[in-house]
């Protein structure tokens, strides 16, 4: 069997622990800075497809988005034309997962989609021929609220699999690295917008203790730009994340269901930003594994009562989670069914506008 999987940098660790599985020749395509270098060692073959369009502080016309997008559409044309692939698999709701689904009805490819952000799902799932969920209440939502119809209960979250076997770099190394000893983690993902940051960062310099800030989907520059404090360092290029969050002493993170499963896992006190995402998948998640979700003017005051998450069934689930998709994945031409169509595209795009 011959399958492509495309990712970002979460979903690429959801698919490592289904693909160490498998009896297949993966062909990689990756999405972001440092999943190559992650992926690399899984795949026959791996190439880029382009990168996140993240957060800028100037806006770009929709028109320039639209022509970046389709150039890397034919990226992923180009990378998998003429070589044999039985199905791509996607996971998650970035860039990628549009760009994947799009070549596969291009290339007449079926798709295998792992879907995590339930309440606001990139609206190409609607073209997959077999969508994931963790859990019977997700699945009930997805038909409910997008008319989906292809949807299978996984019952967990691959990438806690991943996390829990990870080999981390050593505590005392990181913090003779970066020169401190007690400090919090700040994470800014895809849960916060550009204005946002100003105001966070002045809540954590209200903590009075050593910060190490991972600018994540921004510019470091742009976040220096509002840093006040010594206390608060800002970092730079790829960061192995998982490794500087088990340093720690706490994190604080505006971001999805990727750090919040790496939170629940690794059990370190964590509190979530509320963002502008107020409901989804990983707020259910940390509520559930005990990570406090605050709003921004509140960051301050919340991290006085940090608690460990309880994340011990995230790894189990996942185990059973893992032996789902693999059972799906090699009885493939059984399970799949045509895809739900341009009914629940257009309910799923108009559900996504209030983020735009």
């Amino acid at each position: 069997m011959h399958i492509t999987v495309i990712a970002e940098m979460a979903p690429a660790k959801a698919f490592i622990p289904i693909i160490e599985k498998l009896d297949a020749e993966i062909i990689g395509l990756t999405h972001g800075h440092g999943v190559n270098e992650l992926l690399g060692k899984y795949c026959s073959e791996i190439y880029s497809i382009g990168q996140s369009r993240g957060q800028t502080t100037k806006k770009r016309s929709n028109t320039k988005i639209a022509s970046l997008v389709i150039k890397d559409i034919f990226n992923v044309v180009n990378s998998l034309k003429g070589k044999e692939i039985d199905l791509i698999l996607t996971c998650g709701n970035a860039g990628d997962v549009r760009k994947g689904i799009s070549a596969s009805k291009i290339l007449k490819i079926p798709n295998l989609h792992i879907e995590q952000d339930i309440y606001n799902p990139i609206e190409m799932i609607a073209f997959s021929n077999l969508v994931t969920v963790p859990s019977e209440h997700y699945k009930n939502y997805m038909i409910e609220k997008y008319g989906l119809k292809n949807i299978h209960v996984i019952g967990g979250y691959p990438m806690a699999a991943y996390v829990n076997e990870m080999a981390t770099e050593n505590l005392k190394s990181i913090k003779n690295h970066y020169n401190v000893d007690d400090f919090i983690v700040l994470v800014f993902g895809g849960d916060v917008k550009g204005e946002d940051i100003p105001k966070i960062i002045k809540q954590v310099e209200l903590i009075n203790r050593d910060v190490i800030i991972i600018p994540f989907r921004f510019n470091a520059e742009f976040v220096k730009k509002f840093v006040t404090s010594p206390k608060l360092k800002v970092l730079d290029g790829y960061i192995e994340i998982p490794s500087l969050i088990k340093a720690s002493s706490g994190l604080i993170y505006g971001a999805g269901m990727g750090l919040t499963i790496e939170a629940g896992v690794l059990s370190v006190p964590s509190i979530k930003i509320a963002g502008f995402h107020k409901k989804h998948s990983s707020v259910d998640l940390a509520h559930e594994l005990g990570i406090q979700v605050t709003e921004i003017n509140n960051i301050a005051s919340a991290t006085q009562n940090m608690n460990n998450p309880n994340g011990q069934c995230l790894v189990k689930n996942a185990n059973k989670a893992i032996s789902e998709i693999l059972k799906l994945i090699n009885n493939f031409e059984n399970n799949k069914i045509n895809n739900s169509g341009i009914g629940s595209f257009n309910k799923i795009w108009k559900a996504r506008s209030k983020y735009r």
